[in-house]
């Protein structure tokens, strides 16, 4: 017996002797959803054995019997010859006495109280079925859902553990005899594929316009997908994940449109291109983005753009030195960019998130009926429900290593493993970008994506998400833990959701730290360089941090360095207009506020004399050691961006001209200053970058001079605590650090100068891979000071 199922039938007496053998294995890992019973099945009929195998809540139970050199072979292949999908991560195998019998079957599922399995994620529709979609004569041409064991919705329609058709929103989805045939052959490719479908038996494609009837049957709704996309139109258009809105990549009326109705402002899109010859005539694809942009997971991929690629509107990604390119990875993406009875599709489409800026995606066919009411003309749905919203993951290559961006579909909700152990806890990351965690033992599982936490939407969305994981994993956390800010709504929501648990809190840069010391697998016994930039972090000091160097460990950190203060004069008001940073710094750095300087020009004239008196008098401010924020005032300085529509806009266009232009042999240095902490002072590379304005310098060569000064000051303070310390290993973390430029440049002089340097390349250095940092921290000390050893 196992977990209350019968393996073996009832009748025969053990078999004495050696002459057969008899053996229990447990498998765990990511073996449900992955065709690891079938696996199961072809490999013990190869070897003559007899037995069974089903999934249970844990994870694949299978016992053999059979010769003693076969029950061996069994057990070695089992390990190290999985499917395609499955990740094992360890086996149980015990002996059982034999029983006799011949036959191997799949029993029914059953759940138990042991650990809970993985689920799988989802993936993108594999060779084989794309060549049924295809194919005129199979009954599956042109389907819009057709699956297989090793591909299709996985974690998005998985409403419950063990991983069955009943457990998925496809339980709604009666299989017709056709499908139940392949379904039980053990020679077919849908043996025991929990989404199969065709369409006979559904799930069922629609167009829906604003007044009218619903268009219903796959080709006539195609069609009329595919003549709105043509006019210009939007189309909102129902993923795997959540609701997407498209238009025609190459229509600058359509993109604009649509940029002015989600309220994008200049924020990119991401472009869904129809093959890997167009996305290398759109963008540079090296041998690594190839094989990003054509993994199972298909994410998102930052890529540098070409110019005068004719297939996309320059209002996709204005002033953007990347384009976000991504392949299809459902038939329906495949039925609308190729070849139909209509005629060819178009070669990109931008591809967007379901809902206004900031806010989760939209899921649910009703709402978006509703929510995307006036940012859409038409919606192309299904009747397959999503039971788990997943937005698109977003990575980008430097120095041909994976940097996440953003780790969602495709990636969530695969586990990371941690370096030491933890009791169940729940971390619910920062206010931007949020993804919450949950963690027991050596395992953390992250959400994907959920938004910025600053409306309703976007907190129910987080509740939603957390329960879940929690309901998927198992875990249920003793503790949660959030970012000390005391003002963070995502703080607000853990003592929301607490019920009298005990909630922490962890500094963010240490979070950021220790994220990146997990996933490198480093134990906390050994300190290691921390440079955490971003833009906003809530300091010990009751500032706001961002520029800083930390010696840190799980249990603690020391302050070894920062970026020197500035005054933040108004908040938010200095985020959105860089020219208020520029400003500051200049005052900072003792030069006069002279008209010819492009921040004073961009200023208009009551609003610089109140700014004048905020930086005067301290009113309304509050010091920053923000290194984004510097970025943006380097941008105001030179000419490149005053005012930003969203976030690191103008630090990503600064870039975007510095990668176009070589430093020359002048560089910018910042101070060093002495003390407890060390003070990195711009000043000197504010009022160098003052001289070259005045000279006339270019603002791409100013922006590389700059990026090459912000290197510079990592690779001096990383010497000072190698020779002080004896550290060698730094890590590079916080959203500055997604900035391909400065990444390869700080990372290659580390190296260079003998560092282990350790990037980010499980979850993103922003906000989005807080949560991780977040359990590590609070799961192993409780930080009576936070921010001190």
């Amino acid at each position: 017996m196992v977990a209350g199922v019968r393996i073996g039938p009832p009748g025969p007496a053990p078999v004495p002797g050696p002459a057969r053998s008899r053996r229990r294995f447990v498998v765990h890992g990511i073996v449900q959803g992955v065709g690891f019973r079938p696996f199961v099945h072809a490999l013990a009929t190869e070897l003559g054995l007899a037995g069974a195998v089903h999934n249970d809540s844990g994870g694949v139970v299978a016992e053999v019997e059979g010769t003693p050199a076969a029950v061996a072979a069994f057990a070695a292949r089992l390990r190290t010859e999985p499917p395609p999908l499955a990740v094992v991560e360890r086996v149980l195998e015990t002996p059982v006495p034999p029983c006799g019998g011949s036959g191997f079957r799949i029993d029914a599922s059953a759940r138990s109280s042991a650990d809970r399995t993985l689920a799988a994620p989802d993936v993108a529709t594999c060779d084989d079925c794309l060549a049924e979609l295809r194919d005129p004569a199979d009954r599956r041409y042109r389907h819009p859902f057709l699956t297989c064991t090793h591909c299709g919705p996985r974690f998005t329609i998985t409403t419950d553990l063990p991983y069955d058709r009943a457990n998925t929103t496809m339980a709604g989805f009666p299989m017709c005899a056709a499908c139940a045939r392949e379904y039980r052959d053990p020679t077919d490719r849908r043996f025991h594929a929990q989404p199969i479908a065709c369409p006979d038996c559904g799930p069922r494609l629609e167009f829906v316009a604003p007044a009218g009837e619903p268009v219903t049957g796959t080709e006539p709704a195609l069609a009329a997908a595919r003549r709105l996309l043509a006019g210009g139109g939007v189309l909102a258009v129902k993923g795997l994940g959540g609701y997407h809105l498209a238009c025609r990549a190459g229509d600058d009326a359509a993109v604009v449109r649509l940029r002015e109705r989600k309220r994008r402002g200049a924020k990119p899109f991401a472009v869904l291109v129809r093959d890997l010859a167009t996305v290398e005539r759109l963008t540079v694809v090296d041998e690594s983005a190839a094989r990003l942009l054509t993994d199972r997971a298909r994410p998102i991929v930052l890529l540098p753009r070409r110019t005068g690629a004719g297939e996309v509107a320059d209002a996709v990604a204005p002033g953007n030195p990347d384009l976000g390119v991504l392949l299809p990875y459902t038939p329906l993406h495949h039925l609308l960019l190729g070849d139909g009875p209509d005629g060819p599709g178009p070669a990109a489409l931008v591809l967007t998130s379901g809902n206004l800026g900031g806010e989760p995606i939209v899921a649910d066919d009703d709402e978006a009926l509703t929510r995307l009411a006036g940012l859409a003309d038409g919606w192309l749905r299904h009747d397959r429900p999503i039971h788990v919203p997943c937005d698109d993951s977003v990575l980008r290559v430097v120095d041909g290593e994976v940097v996440p961006v953003r780790r969602s579909r495709g990636y969530a909700p695969l586990p990371v493993t941690l370096p030491v152990s933890v009791p169940p806890t729940l971390a619910v990351g920062a206010d931007l970008k949020n993804a919450c965690a949950v963690g027991s033992g050596r395992r953390a599982w992250l959400s994907g994506h959920i938004g910025d936490m600053d409306d309703l939407a976007t907190w129910q969305a987080a509740t939603a998400a957390e329960r879940h994981l929690e309901h998927l994993t198992g875990v249920r956390p003793q503790r949660l833990v959030a970012d000390a800010h005391p003002g963070y709504r995502s703080r607000a929501w853990a003592h929301e959701r607490a019920a009298g648990r005990p909630v922490d809190t962890v500094q963010h840069h240490h979070a950021h730290v220790a994220a990146l010391m997990a996933e490198h697998g480093y134990d906390g016994s050994t300190p290691i360089v921390g440079m955490a930039f971003d833009g906003t972090g809530y300091g010990t000091d009751g500032a706001v941090w961002g520029g800083e160097v930390l010696v840190a460990d799980y249990a603690g950190f020391d302050r070894f360095a920062h970026l020197g203060y500035v005054p933040l004069a108004g908040g938010d008001a200095s985020v959105h207009r860089p020219y208020r940073m520029a400003l500051a710094h200049l005052a900072a750095a003792g030069v006069a506020w002279d008209d010819d300087l492009p921040p004073v020009a961009a200023c208009p004239g009551r609003e610089l004399v109140a700014l004048a008196h905020q930086l005067r008098t301290g009113l309304g401010c509050v010091p920053t050691s923000s290194m984004g924020r510097l970025f943006d005032a380097v941008a105001s300085l030179a000419g490149v961006r005053h005012v930003v529509d969203f976030e690191a806009q103008a630090a990503i266009e600064l870039e975007a001209q510095a990668r176009r232009a070589p430093p020359g042999e002048q560089g910018y240095r910042f101070g060093v200053v002495d003390g407890e902490p060390v003070v990195a002072d711009p000043g000197p590379v504010v009022r160098a970058v003052v001289e070259d304005v005045r000279a006339g310098v270019p603002a791409g060569v100013i922006g590389a001079r700059f990026h090459a000064a912000v290197a510079d000051l990592v690779v001096v303070l990383a010497r000072r605590l190698r020779a002080e310390r004896g550290l060698i290993a730094v890590g590079l973390t916080g959203g500055v650090f997604q900035n391909a430029l400065l990444l390869s440049a700080t990372g290659r002089a580390l190296a260079a100068d003998g560092f282990t340097v350790l990037r980010h390349r499980l979850v993103p250095p922003n906000d989005g891979g807080l949560a991780l940092g977040q359990l590590l921290v609070a799961s192993l000390v409780s930080e009576t000071a936070p921010g001190t050893r």
